[in-house]
């Protein structure tokens, strides 16, 4: 058996899409069906039910994805020790966070780890949903609500508070609401499409402002904050946006706010690698240094 058939066999099950596993794999779709199914000729079983949605693993697949996946650590283990003796990191650190914090919080701050390890590749992958983690797919992921994986360490990052904020000209034409009732009944709210928002901790506009509405609904915070600055009306950012932002004025700043934490988990068995324990302790130093953020805990519970 050709064992880089396997690394094809990983990433079409990660992404479900051929397209999406080859631009992950640098090669045409034409190169990963051929290599799938020669990987599947030659253990004379179908790895791979395909629908026109997707590509799913059938029973054999799964039965192998596991044994596939510890080939890819020992490689990855493999390799780390023999150009952890330069003292340079090399391979891919693939991280997971929510739009936010992957946007304006982690990205613009990567430049230090950037520097240190010119031969390390790092993909930010950043979405704001209730199963962002179920594939095993990451090397470090960050997300809004506690996961409960049975093979990864997880612990408390940091908090973070959501504020309401409008723009000047906006609160210029509407007026600045003086109780949580005038804004609920005679402003316009932005915040995500309610049918999809699947994670528990953005639930707030309920608790916040009871039987409110938001008339323009978008599903990324790059969406709301464009909204805001745009005048389209009040809406929930996390301060590490909405403060920032001289274009941003806070309405009814000691009524309207909603503390929320960020949880950083990383499988358990990659906790040992190099550019694993870089990419954690990197994040941990930008959520430390950032004005808005409370820094990692100190007593981080583990598991």
């Amino acid at each position: 058996m050709d064992i880089e058939n396997l690394r094809y066999l990983l990433e079409v099950a990660r992404a479900s899409r051929l397209r999406d596993a080859a631009v992950r794999l640098k090669v045409d779709e034409t190169t990963v069906s051929r290599r799938i199914s020669r990987l599947e000729k030659e253990l004379g079983t179908r790895l791979f039910d395909r629908h026109p949605h997707g590509w799913r693993l059938t029973e054999p697949g799964r039965l192998l994805f596991p044994h596939a996946e510890a080939i890819e650590l020992s490689m990855s283990r493999a390799l780390e020790a023999v150009t952890s003796r330069s003292g340079e990191l090399t391979g891919t650190a693939r991280i997971l966070a929510p739009d936010g914090f992957g946007a304006y919080v982690l990205v613009p701050h990567l430049q230090s780890l950037v520097d240190a390890h010119p031969h390390l590749d790092l993909e930010v992958l950043t979405a704001t949903t209730h199963d962002i983690i179920t594939a095993r797919d990451f090397d470090v992921a960050i997300t809004l609500e506690r996961p409960t994986p049975r093979a990864a360490s997880v612990r408390h990052l940091t908090d973070y508070e959501l504020r309401f904020y409008a723009s000047p000209g906006y609160l210029e034409r509407q007026g600045r609401p003086e109780t949580v009732e005038q804004l609920r009944d005679s402003h316009e709210l932005v915040w995500y499409i309610d049918a999809v928002l699947d994670v528990q901790p953005l639930r707030i506009l309920e608790d916040l402002v009871p039987r409110a509405h938001a008339r323009v609904q978008t599903n990324n915070i790059s969406g709301h904050h464009a909204a805001a600055r745009a005048g389209l009306g009040i809406v929930p950012l996390p301060t590490y946006i909405g403060a920032d932002d001289p274009q941003l004025d806070e309405v009814l700043p000691e009524k309207l706010r909603a503390r929320r934490s960020y949880w950083i988990t990383t499988p358990r068995d990659l906790t040992s690698l190099a550019r694993v324990r870089e990419v954690v302790l990197a994040i941990d130093q930008i959520v430390r240094s950032h004005p808005r953020l409370s820094g990692p805990s100190a007593a981080a519970d583990r598991r």
